[in-house]
């Protein structure tokens, strides 16, 4: 039977991440064994052979002339992938059996995330923690590429970077052939509305109409109607918590460049000026334009690095800081050990938030705040 395999970035009406397959068999897993069979009535859970070479972590499977479909909506999860180990094989003939393996288990846990590195080239495994990466190491050893002898780096930390004050000035930038200049400042985003756009409450990632998006923001952070139905876009990605806003007075030609300003905002929030790390929570607005007459001297090549030099400009005016991850640590032990867990999280750079006597034992609880780069090995040590 052919059917519509609708992935995770899927829209409906559009083509994107949308393929026809033929399913070949079905099967059911009966413990270790799959038996063939004919038929599945509703509500029950079998196994498809022959399609999953185009899904990549999850998707929505359904008939080939139901164009209409919307998608399973994707899981959300409390914890995000911030520790990142490079693996390559020890033997680079055997690249590509590696390769296959970094996809399977990709499908296999929705969580990690499996990237290559443009820079170095390296092929780089996400996970949530030490713990979480080690189990998916051995399970690509073991499971996905048959033994093969694989090295891996040491665990690196994604950070993020941010503002913490509005620019001390106007920045400006003029293009390379000086006929083009762009002004813009930039000022830290609300936290609270950062998340909300992360957690899809508002922004492109919600259910919400431009219309309603527009309310949210007057309704609920006090934007100005005009600022808030001005946003160019969000990023990194389309999606992220960073905003380009026009607040810019008649500038003519403004539309036609917006596209090359909008993909230069989405080079500078994947990558920022301190470290080529992402950026969080920063809202860009574009003061003033002052553009050639010609089209043909406004064209991309002109304006993207202008753009992009720009809102570094204002980035670096505006008390640029690094944001770095930060576990949350639960720890129960006995009275008497104590000590030695204030002395473990001291070492570690550990700040702790409160501590709990279990009622009716010997025991307490602590939490408190361990920076991911300093979680690695933790638990040995504390043991």
């Amino acid at each position: 039977m052919k059917v519509r395999i609708q992935g995770g970035q899927y829209v409906p009406g559009k083509k994107h991440d949308m393929y026809i397959k033929g399913i070949q068999r079905t099967i059911l897993m009966m413990g270790g064994k799959e038996e063939p069979i004919q038929d599945v009535p509703c509500g029950n859970t079998c196994a498809l052979i022959g399609i999953d070479d185009v899904i990549k972590k999850q998707a929505t499977i359904v008939n080939e002339d139901y164009a209409d479909a919307h998608n399973i909506r994707m899981m959300k999860y409390t914890v995000s992938p911030v520790v990142r180990v490079a693996v390559h094989a020890k033997n680079p003939s055997e690249l590509p059996k590696l390769v296959i393996g970094l996809a399977k288990l990709s499908k296999s846990d929705p969580l990690v995330i499996v990237s290559q590195d443009k820079a170095t080239g390296q092929h780089v495994i996400a996970g949530c923690g030490d713990l979480h990466v080690e189990i998916c190491l051995k399970d690509l050893r073991e499971l996905y590429t048959k033994n093969l002898e694989i090295v891996v780096d040491d665990p690196v930390v994604s950070y993020c970077e941010t503002i913490t004050e509005n620019s001390s000035m106007t920045c400006l930038s003029k293009s390379p052939n000086k006929q083009n200049r762009l002004w813009c400042t930039a000022q830290p985003l609300n936290e609270q509305l950062g998340k909300d756009i992360i957690d899809g409450k508002c922004g492109p990632g919600s259910t919400l109409d431009n219309k309603s998006n527009i309310k949210y923001l007057v309704d609920n952070y006090g934007y100005d109607k005009n600022v808030a139905s001005k946003i160019w876009d969000y990023g990194p990605l389309g999606q992220g918590p960073n905003l380009l806003i026009d607040t810019t007075k008649g500038v003519q030609y403004l539309t036609d460049i917006k596209d090359s300003f909008t993909s230069a905002f989405q080079d500078v929030t994947s990558e920022g000026v301190l470290c080529n790390e992402e950026m969080r929570n920063v809202r860009w607005n574009v003061m003033d334009a002052k553009l050639h007459n010609d089209s043909i001297h406004r064209g991309g090549g002109q304006i993207i690095p202008t753009a992009r030099r720009v809102m570094y400009a204002c980035q670096i005016k505006s008390e640029s800081r690094l944001l770095e991850p930060v576990f949350m640590a639960e720890i129960t032990c006995p009275t008497s050990n104590m000590s030695g867990c204030y002395k473990c999280l001291n070492q570690r750079r550990g700040e702790i938030v409160e501590e709990i006597e279990v009622q009716g034992s010997p025991l307490q609880l602590v939490k408190a705040y361990l920076p991911v780069a300093e979680s690695f090995g933790f638990t040995g040590d504390l043991r």
